[in-house]
């Protein structure tokens, strides 16, 4: 196959001024992230016909030709799987990859599977096995090898046959209106705040509404740090000293060390900030709290939301779309508690063609079952 560095701004100039209007662009990243919170752009891969495009970003000064052309309405982005490229072009370029077309939801969008992997989706659709053996290469390392050009030219050479496949497919089903609304909503999804990471943790149900305050707080710092240090979040301080510490809200040096959820290190780095969180917290009244977090359901209710999912089984197959890909694992709790009564905002993803054709019929089916 066909591929060439673009080691220069000159050199990006001229291969995007050249595409520049085209219908779509293959695009691809390779980066590292083994101790850092943000990703660390290596190799960008763009393919907009027989050639793929092999973007080096370390000698490049001029960035904006790239945030151009993927801020282009002309030209489809065609990615796969999206979700780790969008936070290497937040970061880099602060701009994402729009119009977005993701092969993997498209796939599972005309029921051609769903989360496959695209080694697996070339193979399905182009008969090519795709060599994985630079999977874990150094990304960062230069010069590149040929190895390490050829494979990753690969991700891109095959994504535009691909595309070109799917988008007939959901074009013949209606359903291409349905794969650009799906890439605007992970593109809001991405841009909107992030839910507390309390929420993740598990038995943090347990807590009152003041400790449930002092663990929100201790998350928000937690996430503000790491993004401070670009270091992973369990490297600040892990998701049990998180639980630890609100439980148990020491007030002095000598009672945080001994909760024992913390290092030596953590402690003589930031006892002091872990304390000032935890004494803010104390400050709050209690208007102010936030809510518990919610319990797990109840044997009844689990066997309502199994039944809710039945129902979006028998909605996926009349849509001919996978079941997984109507809506995400949680939003099916969400419609069960908001039928409950708890006060829940729809997630974004349930508007669009969703609303009509899923949202509503679970909703009559959680209302016949009341």
């Amino acid at each position: 196959m066909e591929w060439e560095l673009v080691e220069s701004d000159a050199a990006l100039r001229e291969v995007l001024a050249a595409s520049a209007g085209a219908e779509a662009v293959a695009v691809d990243t390779e980066f590292m992230r083994r101790d850092t919170f943000y990703p660390e752009v290596a190799l960008v891969q763009l393919c907009f016909g027989d050639k793929a495009w092999l973007v080096d970003p370390l000698p490049l000064t001029d960035l904006e030709p790239l945030r151009v052309l993927l801020r282009d309405p002309r030209t489809v982005k065609v990615l796969h799987s999206a979700s780790e490229d969008l936070e290497v072009f937040d970061r880099w370029l602060n701009v994402l990859p729009e119009p977005l077309f993701d092969t993997q939801r498209a796939a599972a969008l005309v029921d051609h599977g769903f989360g496959m992997g695209y080694r697996a989706l070339v193979l399905d659709m182009e008969g090519v096995d795709l060599p994985k053996g630079e999977t874990r290469s150094d990304w960062l390392q230069r010069p590149l090898t040929a190895s390490q050009c050829e494979y990753a030219a690969q991700d891109v050479a095959h994504l535009l046959p691909v595309w070109r496949k799917l988008q007939a497919a959901c074009v013949a089903q209606g359903k291409l209106d349905w794969v650009l609304a799906d890439g605007a909503d992970t593109l809001a999804a991405f841009r909107a705040e992030a839910p507390s990471f309390a929420l993740r943790i598990k038995s943090a149900w347990k807590l009152d509404r003041r400790a449930t305050g002092r663990l929100h707080a201790l998350c928000a710092w937690r996430e503000e740090t790491a993004r401070q240090r670009n270091k992973p979040r369990g490297w600040i301080i892990d998701d049990n000293a998180c639980l630890v510490l609100a439980e148990s809200d020491p007030q002095d040096s000598a009672a945080l060390e001994r909760t024992g959820c913390l290092s030596p290190g953590a402690l003589r780095r930031d006892g002091e900030a872990l304390l000032a969180v935890l004494a803010a917290q104390r400050e709050q009244p209690e208007a102010a709290l936030p809510p518990r977090l919610p319990q797990p359901l109840e044997p009844a209710q689990r066997k309502q939301l199994q039944s809710l999912k039945a129902r979006a089984k028998k909605i996926a197959r009349d849509l001919g779309v996978a079941p997984e890909a109507l809506l995400q694992a949680r939003d099916y709790e969400i419609l069960l508690r908001q039928q409950l009564g708890a006060e829940l905002p729809d997630p974004p993803a349930w508007g669009g063609w969703r609303a009509q054709r899923v949202i509503a019929p679970l909703r009559r089916a959680l209302g016949e079952a009341a």
